[in-house]
């Protein structure tokens, strides 16, 4: 294989991988290692390129120096992106000196036209060091993304690292192998810089599903208690209504209004009054069940929705025992409140088909209550209400 095809292959991929770098370092809140390995790949392109514009020269020196110039500076730059990718409390100047040490070694080569094998050994030594570096880092640290893009780049340092030291000796003893070395580079290259951008990615889509996660409860939670919201509560209906299809299932619709609750807000305060409101929602789901849909559709209004019942006395009883944990005592902000609750209950499919229908009898029920002296729970029976 000709210096013109290797160093072409080379080149090219190396300019691919530091547009992507490039691309994705603009992203927004992107981690900021893929900056780093912007640099790092296009000082490796720059290498290749200029060793292949001075090919016609035939100074095979200044060709070398040059090349050899350029990849000692991709080293420090690779592993400032890790550190910073990985976010390790080292201080990257360390990297940078054994760089500038490999740096000075060349000038001083060049400078004083020292042969071949010598000027090169010293810096594929230290390349060689520092690409191993990285691979230990990668390895100690490769859980930090998800899958094993981490680790498989942690073996492509690994074996650059072996790479740039036996290709040392091998090309002393069979100089024309120096092309196949330069064609075997190039492809752990590859797969050290393809797996470097596949974590950036994988961490990108992880940061894009924590958003659409958090997008999700913000639209279904209710940001004070932490309950459902009506939105989540409507969506989740038909869920379960399947299980009322089952023989002899009922779903009922617990609908909650709060007694006493605005005394507390005047003698106590607003924050206090949402503390109160966070510990009723706490007492309310603590009485449902896994099955059960329990969401705040106003100021000290909730609605619970209970599955799975057989009996309508089994429905009676959820309400009761509602009913009691809201009556409890509640400290709160040096005051001792007692709360009660007005609640109004609707079966499905008797008293109606869809959530609005359920919701608007049972709050019927809850009004009967609520203009009946209040903390109790009346069952809406159509033209009459059951009070129980």
């Amino acid at each position: 294989m000709s210096d013109e095809v290797v160093h072409t292959f080379g080149f090219t991929i190396y300019f691919v991988f530091a547009l992507m770098f490039t691309w994705a370092s603009h992203i927004q809140r992107t981690n900021p290692g893929a900056g780093w390995w912007a640099l790092s790949i296009s000082s490796a392109f720059f290498a290749r390129l200029l060793y292949f514009a001075l090919l016609y020269t035939g100074d095979a020196r200044l060709i070398t120096t040059a090349y050899a110039a350029l990849i000692v500076l991709e080293k420090p730059l690779l592993l400032t992106g890790l550190v910073r990718f990985l976010n390790l409390p080292i201080t990257t100047r360390w990297f940078w000196l054994v760089a500038a040490i490999a740096e000075l070694w060349l000038l001083l080569t060049w400078a004083g036209q020292m042969d071949g094998p010598n000027r090169v050994a010293g810096y594929a030594v230290i390349n060689s060091g520092l690409t191993a570096c990285a691979a230990w880092l990668l390895f100690s640290h490769y859980r930090v993304v998800p899958g094993w893009s981490l680790l498989v780049a942690g073996i492509g340092s690994l074996a650059l690292s072996v790479h740039w030291l036996t290709l040392l000796v091998i090309t002393r003893y069979y100089p024309a192998w120096i092309n196949t070395g330069f064609a075997i580079g190039a492809m752990l290259t590859l797969v050290q810089y393809l797996s470097l951008l596949t974590a950036v990615l994988s961490l990108f889509q992880k940061r894009l599903l924590e958003s659409e996660a958090r997008a999700l409860d913000m639209a279904f939670l209710d940001p004070l208690t932490g309950l459902n919201n009506q939105r989540y509560m409507t969506t989740l209906f038909d869920q379960a209504l399947l299980l009322a299809t089952r023989p002899h299932h009922i779903v009922a619709i617990f609908f909650i209004d709060l007694d006493n609750f605005k005394p507390v807000n005047d003698q106590a305060g607003h924050a206090v009054g949402d503390e109160v409101l966070k510990a009723m929602a706490q007492r309310l789901k603590d009485c449902t069940r896994s099955t059960d849909i329990c969401a705040r559709v106003g100021g000290d209004e909730f609605v619970v929705i209970g599955t799975q019942f057989t009996q309508e006395f089994q429905v009676e009883e959820m309400a009761k025992k509602l009913l009691e944990h809201v009556l409890l005592p509640l400290e709160m902000g040096g005051y001792t409140f007692q709360l009660g609750a007005s609640i109004g209950v609707s079966l499905y499919p008797e008293h109606g088909n869809n959530l609005t229908e359920l919701v608007q009898c049972a709050d019927k029920a809850m009004y009967h209550i609520k203009h009946n002296g209040k903390s109790g729970f009346a069952v809406y029976g159509g033209e009459r209400l059951r009070e129980a």
